[in-house]
C-alpha cells in the first residue's frame, strides 16, 4: 500500500486534476488519508456494447466515467467502494481480450484491459487495496453480488421462453436478478430488492417464482422465531380440598471509432509510486 502518500501535496494534485474533469456532474473525492494509486483506460462491456471508460484506484473506492475528452474531461461518474468488491478472471472472447469481472453487491460488469500485462496490473492493485481494507474493517467480503447484465447482441431471442424473437417493436429487457435478456411477456412482474434499490424492479418469470419463495420461506422463519418458547416444566394451579386438577390452556459520451486500444503498443493504464 502507499500510505505514505495519504496527506502529501502531490497525491492532493492528483486527486483535485480527477475532480476538475468530472467537474459539477461529479462528486468530491478529497478525503483525509485517501490516496489516487493509478488510472486507466478500460473498456466496458455495456448492454449495447462494449466502450472505453475511464477508471480511477484509489486505496478505498473505484471510480469510473465516460470520456468526453481523455485527460480533460469525463462524465457519468460512478463510486464503488472497494470493501464490497470481487474479482473473476474470464477468458478472451472474440470481440474482448484480457477479461475480468467486477463485482458488487449492486451492479457487476465485464473490463477489458488493453494488454495481458495491463489486466494483471489492475487485478494485483484492486486485490491489494481490497484486502488491506477488509482487514482494516473486519467485514467479510460480498458474497451475493448482483448478476451482470446480459449484452443485448448476445441473443437474438428471448432467453426464458426461446421463441420470441426480438426487432425494433420487440424489446428487449433484462431481468434485475439473473441478468438474463428476456420479452416483455416474461417479465412483466416486479419485485422489491432493496439490496439493489428502494423500488421494486423488473424481473423475469422464473426469477420471480423463486423470488416469492424465498420471502414465504423467510416470513416462516421470522413467524417461528418469534412465536413463543413453551416451558419445558409445566405450569401447575394451586389446588385446595377436593378442587379437582385444572388443566393449562395457555400456547424487502465520446470516442474515436478508429482508436485501436489492442492493436497498439501504448500503455492505456498507469500506477503511481
Amino acid at each position: 500500500m502507499m500510505d505514505h502518500l495519504a496527506n502529501t501535496e502531490i497525491n492532493s494534485q492528483r486527486i483535485a486534476a480527477v475532480e476538475s474533469c468530472f467537474g459539477a456532474s461529479g462528486q468530491p473525492l478529497a478525503l483525509p488519508g485517501r490516496v489516487l494509486l493509478g488510472e486507466g483506460i478500460l473498456t466496458k462491456e455495456c448492454r449495447k456494447k462494449p466502450k472505453p471508460r475511464i477508471f480511477f484506484l484509489f486505496n478505498d473506492i473505484l471510480v469510473y466515467g465516460s470520456i468526453i475528452l481523455n485527460k480533460r474531461k469525463y462524465n457519468s461518474q460512478h463510486i464503488i467502494p472497494l470493501e464490497d468488491v470481487t474479482l473473476e478472471t474470464l477468458p478472451d472472447t472474440l470481440q474482448m481480450k484480457n477479461r475480468w469481472m467486477i463485482k458488487t453487491s449492486k451492479k457487476s460488469f465485464v473490463v477489458s484491459a488493453a494488454s495481458l500485462t495491463e489486466r494483471k496490473e489492475w487485478i494485483s492493485h484492486l486485490e491489494e487495496c481490497i484486502k488491506h481494507l477488509l482487514s482494516k474493517t473486519g467485514r467479510q467480503p460480498c458474497r451475493e453480488p448482483a448478476a451482470p447484465w446480459i449484452p443485448d447482441k448476445a441473443t437474438d431471442i428471448c432467453m426464458r421462453c426461446t421463441h420470441t424473437k426480438f426487432s425494433t417493436l420487440t424489446r428487449r429487457h433484462h431481468c434485475r436478478k439473473c441478468g438474463f435478456v428476456v420479452c416483455a411477456d416474461c417479465s412483466r412482474q416486479r419485485f422489491l430488492m432493496p439490496r439493489l434499490s428502494p423500488k421494486p424492479l423488473r424481473v423475469c418469470n422464473l426469477c420471480y417464482r423463486q423470488l416469492l419463495a424465498e420471502k414465504k420461506k423467510e416470513a416462516e422463519a421470522d413467524r417461528r422465531q418469534t412465536e413463543p418458547v413453551p416451558s419445558a416444566t409445566p405450569g401447575y394451579e394451586p389446588s385446595s380440598g377436593d378442587e379437582s386438577d385444572k388443566s393449562d390452556d395457555d400456547r424487502a459520451e465520446h470516442w474515436p471509432a478508429d482508436s485501436e486500444f489492442y492493436t497498439s503498443q501504448v500503455s492505456w493504464s498507469s500506477f503511481h509510486s
